[in-house]
């Protein structure tokens, strides 16, 4: 899906019937749980060390300052530990639009609009936000560590309106944090195809990154100017995940999850309009797919 010529609002507004009359199956994976009763979830985490889910909720539009968004704690057979176990206007948390996920250690960071914020994962309780709007941040999207300790986090550059009506202002960018929350602009410009999801690939020492805004996966590593594309589809991509080898990337254009080692689309998981950041369980070899307009999460396990 391209930016100059269709709108947010759309790929937001339009969940086809036909999508989900289709079988629950594709290429071997079989989905086996959803989760209800959440609200415009954008990005889940599977958090290892606590076997349980973190799921981010916009709960409205997402670039409005609303104070209203939380991150819910779910369980891996789907049972919701806690809808709104952290909640923007409750405990001093403060929580917008809240969309990717990073965890490590006992800190959960989210992206938020402008801001990325952490929070204790045991408690609930904020413990750090990271404010880039004097650097003129406009939708933060995807945080993924690198293995220099710093966050790096994509801006897709994109606006949406009460009206659910969608401008790409720009820029494209990729933001560094470093360990002592120091932000610089690591990439930036439109070979970024505005930027969506990002994830380090251990075993070829590089960032991959896919954007919303057209038909290209990206290799990037810090300190270049532009990306390497490596991979094509049909754009629209949301979610990146490096699982047992193989790159999974979601997309907003055909509904699914499919891998791209080869460099082309092989699709995995098909018939999930809207699958934004997905999350993988890697004890169970489970992806954890957020449909952000059905207001649900699903959980598929593949072969």
């Amino acid at each position: 899906m391209r930016l100059d010529r269709h709108t947010l609002a759309a790929a937001f507004a339009v969940v086809t019937v036909s999508a989900f009359a289709r079988p629950a199956r594709a290429q071997g994976a079989t989905r086996v749980a959803i989760v209800d009763s959440l609200q415009t979830p954008e990005s889940v985490k599977y958090d290892a060390g606590r076997d349980i889910y973190w799921i981010s909720n916009i709960n409205g539009t997402p670039s409005a300052k609303d104070g209203n968004g939380f991150i819910s704690k779910v369980r891996p057979d789907g049972s919701i530990v806690a809808l709104r176990f952290i909640e923007g206007g409750k405990n001093g948390v403060t929580l917008n639009a809240p969309k990717g996920l990073a965890l490590k250690g006992d800190t959960l960071w989210v992206t938020d609009i402008d801001a990325v914020r952490a929070f204790n994962a045991n408690t609930g309780a904020p413990v750090a936000s990271v404010d880039l709007s004097a650097l003129g941040a406009v939708f933060l999207n995807d945080p993924a560590f690198g293995p220099d300790g710093a966050l790096y986090v994509t801006d897709t550059g994109i606006h949406i309106d009460e009206k659910g009506q969608s401008t790409h202002p720009g820029p494209d960018r990729i933001f560094r944090i470093a360990p002592d929350r120091k932000v610089t602009v690591a990439a930036e410009g439109a070979a970024l195809e505005a930027p969506n999801g990002i994830t380090w690939d251990t075993a070829h020492g590089r960032f991959v990154e896919a954007g919303f805004g057209g038909p290209d996966v990206f290799s990037w590593k810090p300190g270049e100017k532009a990306p390497t594309a490596i991979a094509k589809g049909p754009g629209g991509f949301d979610g990146v995940e490096i699982v047992k080898g193989r790159l999974l990337i979601s997309s907003w254009a055909d509904s699914t999850v499919s891998a791209y080692e080869t460099g082309t689309e092989v699709k995995i998981i098909t018939g999930v309009p809207s699958p934004a950041d997905f999350g993988y369980d890697a004890r169970r070899n489970r992806v954890l797919i957020p449909n952000m307009t059905a207001n649900r999460m699903e959980i598929w396990q593949l072969p």
